[in-house]
């Protein structure tokens, strides 16, 4: 985090991005969880070396390491927090951290909408649909399909995580000048693809756990 700026409290000019360098006043949090972390803008990241800074960060930025500093600093402490806690549990996560560096790339990843079937999954979700019509009509004749429509959608899943990985490695050796672009549609698609058929599972576990309450 080298972000140059002007220390509020002293004016001394590249103060640093959290504490000032000159006279260690906390400055004003940097809103991109990138930046705050001091990392790279990858989709590829060390888990373990987050963590690690997460709780060196989160020691640091205490509330309550500041209640004898000025109101400024206090009130930072807590918009630095607030953004330490946020931005950890985004990077962490591989779904919700491409999802991050697509809409700060400028790609709307927006809600899923059910009638968006990919084509590919016509004929599941038809048949999904029939299924879930009769097991709500009270036939559980059906439970037995259900159950491996299900084990296929996990499996789909499982494959799409898989390429997913193979795609930000992809993504972080391609050059910034328009290399991602590419690689960032490819990545929206399959994260498209994967929201509609984890919606599928957790429709088909709504049914399946109604039934049996």
């Amino acid at each position: 985090m080298d972000h140059e700026h002007n220390c509020w409290q002293c004016g001394s000019a590249d103060a640093g991005s959290l504490f000032c360098r000159y006279c260690n006043s906390l400055q004003a949090p940097i809103p991109d969880y990138y930046a705050f972390f001091g990392l790279p803008r990858t989709l590829s990241v060390d888990t373990d070396e987050l963590q690690n800074r997460f709780y060196s960060m989160s020691r640091l930025l205490h509330p309550d390491r500041f209640t004898r500093r000025s109101e400024q600093e206090r009130r930072y402490s807590l918009e630095a927090s607030s953004i330490l806690n946020d931005a950890y549990r985004v990077l962490r996560d591989p779904i919700r951290r491409a999802e991050y560096v697509l809409k700060e790339a400028g790609y709307e990843i927006g809600e899923q909408r059910s009638k968006d079937v990919p084509p590919e999954l016509l004929e599941e979700v038809f048949e999904l649909n029939m299924a879930l019509d009769e097991l709500r009509m009270g036939d559980d004749g059906v439970l037995p399909q259900l159950d491996e429509m299900r084990r296929r959608f996990l499996e789909m899943l499982a494959a799409i995580d898989a390429a997913l990985e193979t795609k930000f490695q992809r993504h972080d050796t391609r050059p910034d000048d328009g290399g991602k672009a590419e690689v960032l549609e490819e990545i929206k698609s399959a994260l498209h693809r994967r929201r509609y058929i984890r919606n599928l599972v957790n429709e088909v576990d709504r049914q399946l756990s109604s039934r049996n309450a």
